[in-house]
């Protein structure tokens, strides 16, 4: 029998998270990737490769672990910062899955399958100029093209691009850590977790060793839902954990198709709902109906799933999706800082 993706991602991050029997297997072919990462940053610390500077500060957000640690609500929440700091910010973006290697300009009516179903969300959250492209300068270019007023650049993912010049690193981790500490493909990790960055956030309830003890928590907050046909329609996830629901409790389904299905499952539980799991893989498309046969009152969806359920017929009129967006909280005075190095000056 054939595995299938899903099945090979699972195996996989069990895997990560431990120093088991296939982590020892995969362990030559990881120093291997080490070497290799290390000779192409050092490649362009000292010019063999040419890293390229745009015309405003650049902003990457990024991540070491592979998968989803929340890069998307924390760009979100960093480009709204700056807007309130009296910036004018873009966003450039790899954009999973999207059809065209030229540079791309993203709008809130976008379609995913064209950009990217991340670049859509931030394009409808911060109503800020976004821009996809396979490579960054290429599309932080198009993107000062198309806005010459934008005066910071927000790069959503692209740690690992130095061809772009950046000004901020910003790290995410969540949870899981550094998993077991090993780069792919015997870990999770894309480069060595002590990798230098000008910040650390964590976004998990406590940090996690041996992540950086001064990171930053990030919070994320889900505490309403948005009916998927009427996004104005909206309800309190706590009125759904009470017992004014009735002699027969609702039955309630949880689906997301994101890098941590769990981090959404474990926000949720926060608030003490009960429901039933269903972790789709990241970037699901939908092409085919995962909750055709579901018996539920009430599916939850996540906002980045949102974006291509809300295009098809047979989600957008289905009354038992509920999108819940979720917004980041950020501790330890972070806006101070990055505005601090845009500055110029060094943090406190």
């Amino acid at each position: 029998m054939l595995l299938q993706p899903g099945m090979i991602e699972s195996i996989l991050v069990r895997t990560w998270m431990r120093r088991g029997l296939l982590a020892w297997i995969l362990w030559p072919f990881s120093l291997l990737f080490r070497v290799l990462t290390a000779l192409r940053r050092c490649f362009y610390q000292v010019g063999l490769l040419k890293t390229i500077r745009v015309p405003v500060p650049v902003i990457v957000v990024g991540n070491v672990f592979v998968g989803g640690t929340g890069k998307t609500p924390f760009a979100i929440w960093l480009v709204e910062a700056l807007q309130q700091a009296g910036y004018v910010p873009g966003v450039i973006s790899r954009g999973y899955g999207s059809s065209d290697d030229a540079p791309r300009l993203v709008t809130p009516d976008s379609l995913a399958q064209n950009v990217g179903d991340e670049p859509v969300l931030i394009a409808c959250r911060t109503k800020c100029p976004v821009m996809v492209g396979r490579r960054r300068v290429a599309a932080a270019r198009a993107l000062l093209a198309a806005h010459p007023h934008i005066n910071v650049i927000v790069s959503d993912d692209g740690l690992q691009h130095y061809a772009l010049g950046r000004d901020i690193e910003i790290v995410l981790f969540d949870a899981r850590g550094t998993g077991n500490g090993w780069m792919l493909p015997a870990g999770p990790l894309r480069e060595s977790a002590s990798r230098r960055r000008d910040f650390t956030v964590m976004n998990a309830q406590q940090s996690v060793s041996p992540v950086s003890s001064d990171a930053i928590r990030m919070h994320l907050i889900g505490d309403i839902a948005e009916r998927l046909t009427d996004r104005t329609e909206r309800l309190a996830l706590r009125s759904l954990a009470t017992s004014e629901q009735g002699i027969v409790p609702l039955r309630i389904v949880a689906a997301a198709g994101i890098g941590n299905p769990a981090k959404f499952f474990t926000m949720l539980r926060g608030i003490d709902l009960l429901f039933d799991e269903m972790p789709l893989p990241d970037h699901y498309d939908f092409a085919d109906n995962p909750f055709a046969d579901v018996s539920a009152d009430i599916i939850l969806i996540t906002e980045k799933d949102a974006v291509k359920c809300s295009r098809i017929d047979a989600f957008k009129n289905d009354p038992r999706l509920w999108v819940v967006p979720v917004t980041a909280y950020i501790d330890g005075g972070l806006t101070e800082k990055i505005l601090e190095k845009l500055h110029g000056y060094p943090t406190a």
